[in-house]
């Protein structure tokens, strides 16, 4: 079954928008998040977005600030935001959470990402561990052309599923090295493929799924 987004950017309000079906708020909703993120320590809101929190049928809200890019790497602040009415009845805010309305959370985080650069695209993701950014440029590349083999022990089927143009992190240990990528429908789970290099031809060994 897919997932129907709901994509909006660049509002009178100067945001992004990124609403599941079930968890699309109002003008006004807008408005409230954004005097409650204020409230919270987050001054500016670039992108405000809705998710499924699988296998619940609850939704959740995250809030996202503008971006800091510094050489490759990007920093902004993430904040979480609760609705009563997407949580379960008995759901109140946490000591130190913020109420306003329906809404409540916490203080924001700084999210940290590493910029990749593909061709004449940009790509974000989470973390590289014992690889260079130019390394995993190079995998990315050959990924994202479909220029790689696959192992015996991979599901091509399986593998049609694999967001290409969401990659997480990277990272090596010893031979093999571990890519992940979210699934292509929006709050559907990710994918950990194990991957051998050799005189930079890449074959997909092994591919782990996580379903929420």
């Amino acid at each position: 079954m897919s997932i129907l987004t709901f994509t909006l950017t660049l509002s009178s309000y100067g945001l992004d928008r990124d609403y599941v079906p079930r968890a699309i708020l109002t003008k006004d909703q807008e408005k409230e998040v954004i005097a409650l993120a204020k409230k919270c320590g987050m001054e500016k809101v670039s992108k405000i977005s809705t998710h499924n929190m699988y296998p619940t049928p609850f939704r959740g809200i995250q809030l996202q600030g503008p971006e800091q890019i510094k050489g490759r790497e990007v920093s902004y602040q993430i904040l979480s935001m609760s609705h009563s009415g997407w949580l379960d009845s008995e759901a109140k805010p946490g000591k130190g959470e913020i109420k306003m309305g329906k809404f409540w959370a916490s203080k924001p985080y700084t999210q940290k990402k590493t910029i990749l650069k593909v061709g004449k695209k940009d790509f974000q993701v989470g973390s590289i561990n014992e690889m260079k950014p130019e390394e995993c440029e190079t995998i990315l590349g050959l990924l994202l052309s479909g220029k790689y083999e696959t192992g015996p022990a991979v599901n091509k089927k399986t593998l049609e599923q694999v967001g290409w143009n969401t990659p997480s992190n990277f990272s090596k240990r010893g031979e093999f090295i571990s890519v992940g990528f979210l699934h292509k429908a929006k709050d559907s789970g990710f994918f950990d493929l194990q991957i051998k290099m050799v005189d930079k031809k890449i074959t997909i060994e092994q591919m782990f799924q996580a379903i929420p």
